[in-house]
């Protein structure tokens, strides 16, 4: 019951904090809309990891999929496609190279460590070539508006992430494919002799792990207005810690929605926080590490005491 309810207490308290130590700056409409703006791009990858996760997996390559897909989608539309085949695009490419990490993983029998490690340096190195290391311009002014504009007087981001958070959910929590996750993530051997198809439910996860980290690669492309081949540097990191964070362990059979939401956002406000508190982002770093460790042996003791 404690652990369900730490990462919730964490966020309040960290809430709290940085209200009190920095009232004038952290609680305005401009600072709290630029966290939800910034933590949008990981929150989403952060969901896709949930699915990775909870299947007993792990992507590493996530950061190089979301510069994948932010240069491609961005590349389209230099080339005068509509912005919203630009940013299907990018989420097609994000959902191709997911995929590719799912058969890899599946078909060889290979740890997904080792697979999307190595799929990282494939698909950065892949980016880089298409792009000859430079980054995209010529875009719409209008796609600015998926990263910086508003809807109803809220930042658009929110939406497109509460959106995704909901479809999230139903499929972990009510469908056949989200059973068949936990069940794969719990106890894969089990799962495989209860007749379940394993290898086609985690490549659908990585999969999906995969699109909606395009769709966070077009999101950041649009705050920055520009392809970045190089975009994406040490996200994998960050979705990986609000995932556990919230919760989520990196042994599989365990993570929701609500709990990486939650993770992300004590991330965010960490670096909000940070900034505001003039905190460098060296220290922000260690801190993201320190916090990884101590949720991995908060969950490796209490899953000991379990089995006692």
């Amino acid at each position: 019951m404690i652990q369900r309810l730490l990462p919730f207490i964490t966020l309040f308290a960290l809430f709290v904090g940085l209200s009190i130590a920095s009232p004038d700056h952290f609680l305005t409409k401009t600072n709290l809309s630029s966290v939800v703006r910034q933590t949008a791009v990981i929150n989403l990858m952060a969901l896709g990891m949930t699915l990775v996760i909870v299947a007993g997996g792990i992507d590493l390559s996530v950061g190089a999929i979301l510069a994948m897909g932010g240069l491609l989608g961005t590349m389209a539309m230099a080339k005068g496609n509509p912005i919203w085949l630009g940013v299907m695009i990018g989420i097609l490419a994000g959902g191709v190279c997911g995929l590719a990490n799912g058969l890899l993983t599946t078909q060889l029998k290979i740890n997904p460590f080792i697979v999307t490690l190595g799929t990282l340096g494939i698909i950065r190195g892949v980016t880089l070539i298409i792009s000859n290391g430079l980054p995209v311009h010529e875009i719409p002014q209008a796609f600015s508006y998926l990263g910086e504009g508003n809807l109803l007087g809220v930042p658009f981001v929110l939406w497109v992430l509460v959106a995704c958070a909901v479809a999230v959910h139903i499929v972990l929590e009510h469908t056949r494919l989200g059973r068949y996750t936990f069940s794969i993530g719990s106890n894969e051997a089990a799962a495989f002799y209860a007749g379940i198809p394993v290898a086609f439910h985690t490549t659908a996860v990585y999969a999906i792990c995969g699109a909606l980290t395009g769709l966070g690669g077009m999101i950041e492309a649009s705050r920055l207005m520009t392809g970045q081949p190089t975009a994406g540097q040490g996200y994998e990191l960050q979705a990986i810690a609000a995932v556990v964070i919230g919760g989520g362990s990196l042994r599989g059979g365990e993570g929701s929605v609500v709990g990486t939401l939650i993770g992300a956002l004590i991330m965010g406000l960490l670096a909000n926080g940070s900034d505001l508190l003039g905190i460098s982002p060296y220290v922000q770093q260690a801190i993201i590490g320190a916090v990884i460790i101590l949720a991995v042996s908060f969950d490796e003791l209490r899953k000991r005491k379990m089995t006692r």
